[in-house]
């Protein structure tokens, strides 16, 4: 990394493409953000809230991957007009402070100590996973092995390998998603349209909510991730490319090239992971549901292979292994990228490195690349409850969403540039979303109460 992914310099600065074709060699931050929500929120949580209510809330999955893509727009928008990491941006907020830092840095610290459950979860999913192909080495011996592999991919922190990388393995198992969904209808599992059409009714039973709003919180973009997407816009370059604030039209109109590049690249990948998520959801439904069949425990795999062998035929089930080998990995290898640089902005916030020094920062990166996946594989050690893990994870995720809604809204009608402010068009979505979720998140955290 250098100094200028996260600094502005004059040599950097570079005019935004105009065209639609243009703009698409620019994409890629909110792939990285859909290798990360891919493994944990499609695989795991959106089949087992599939497996556990059925149809009835599909309705939940598709609105979580939808309505939280403005908080992410409207988040990111900021980071490339003032150019600041997101926990600057929480550090500036009003309010009560403890020591050099804000009190939602220090709540946005301890919250994702706690979503190391989530990722211990996963971390587990991908050594069950390595253990049921070849089983001469244990699952916890793996789960340890598995901790150095994605640090050594990691702890040098390129970009570019991280975005290549995300893309080529969601993309391959997504393919082999739709083939299953589609040879479903050839089975007894078969998907009609009133099922459908049931899923679609707002429904939500009482025995459902735990599951729901963890998979509400997972699905799509988390709080967490909207987040993390800040760091792959810096890193891509929108903010360094749109230059320091300038009081002319031409640095106005950069700046409004890049937002819409941001724009384009944030609803590119609402459009993959909400197609993704709408699958794997129905084929958590169709076959899971109808057979009892709950993903639990060790057993998370061969539970979830279901949903293939019952479509495509038992020996498919090599297939699955390495098809949802990859996408759990590509989570880990993503979510890993971004908690470095959140907890190295964290450390920084408060005062214990120089986050803008790049040789600091870079150090950070690459301790905490060792260090983290170290932590995950002994949590899982101690709980080896992997689905449990990942919706504790997504609970605790939908927390971090109101902290999110609460920056977001200050950004909007605080620190948002007078010729900047959008259409009321735009406001009346933004506000969807910002009610949708904090209704959803509320009523959730009320139910489970």
């Amino acid at each position: 990394m250098t100094a200028s992914q996260y600094t502005y310099e004059q040599q950097h600065v570079e005019n935004p493409p105009v065209s639609f074709w243009s703009r698409l060699r620019f994409l890629g931050p909110g792939f990285i953000l859909s290798a990360s929500i891919v493994g944990s929120g499609e695989l795991i949580a959106t089949t087992s809230l599939g497996a556990k209510a059925g149809f009835v809330t599909f309705w939940v999955i598709i609105l979580s991957c939808l309505i939280k893509v403005m908080l992410q727009i409207e988040f990111a928008k900021h980071t490339i007009l003032h150019g600041k990491t997101p926990m600057q941006v929480f550090n500036q907020m009003p309010g009560i402070r403890f020591g050099k830092s804000h009190w939602s840095v220090w709540l946005f610290f301890i919250l994702m100590i706690t979503k190391m459950l989530q990722l211990g979860g996963i971390i587990g999913g991908v050594a069950i996973i390595l253990n049921m192909s070849f089983p001469v080495i244990s699952i916890s011996l793996y789960a340890l092995l598995l901790a150095p592999v994605v640090a050594v991919m990691i702890y040098k922190g390129y970009y570019r390998f991280i975005e290549k990388f995300s893309l080529v393995m969601i993309g391959i198992f997504t393919i082999f998603t739709f083939i299953c969904l589609i040879f479903l209808k050839y089975t007894p599992y078969a998907i009609t349209p009133d099922q459908v059409w049931e899923g679609l009714q707002f429904k939500l039973p009482k025995a459902a909510v735990a599951v729901a709003i963890g998979a509400f919180g997972i699905t799509g973009v988390g709080g967490d991730e909207i987040i993390a997407y800040n760091y792959w816009c810096l890193e891509k370059g929108y903010a360094s490319k749109t230059g320091l604030k300038e009081p002319t039209i031409a640095w106005q109109e950069r700046a409004r090239g890049w937002i819409k590049v941001m724009q384009m690249d944030a609803l590119a990948s609402m459009i993959v992971y909400t197609i993704m998520t709408a699958a794997f959801y129905l084929l958590g439904a169709a076959v899971l549901h109808a057979s009892g069949d709950l993903p639990e425990g060790y057993a998370m795999v061969e539970s979830l292979s279901r949903m293939y062998t019952e479509s495509l035929g038992p020996e498919v089930k090599t297939f699955f292994l390495a098809g949802a080998f990859m996408v759990l990995f590509s989570t880990l290898f993503a979510a890993l990228a971004a908690w470095t640089r959140q907890f190295s902005d964290v450390f920084g916030q408060l005062g214990w490195i120089n986050f803008f020094d790049p040789v600091q920062r870079g150090k950070s990166i690459a301790i905490l690349s060792w260090v983290f996946p170290f932590l995950w594989a002994i949590i899982f050690l101690f709980i080896k409850l992997p689905v449990a893990m990942v919706i504790a994870g997504g609970i605790i995720t939908s927390i971090i969403l109101l902290l999110v809604i609460w920056v977001v809204i200050h950004l909007r009608y605080k620190q948002l540039p007078l010729e900047f402010r959008p259409k009321s068009s735009y406001d009346i979505l933004l506000w969807i979303s910002i009610i949708v979720t904090l209704v959803i998140a509320l009523y959730g955290i009320i139910q489970i109460w």
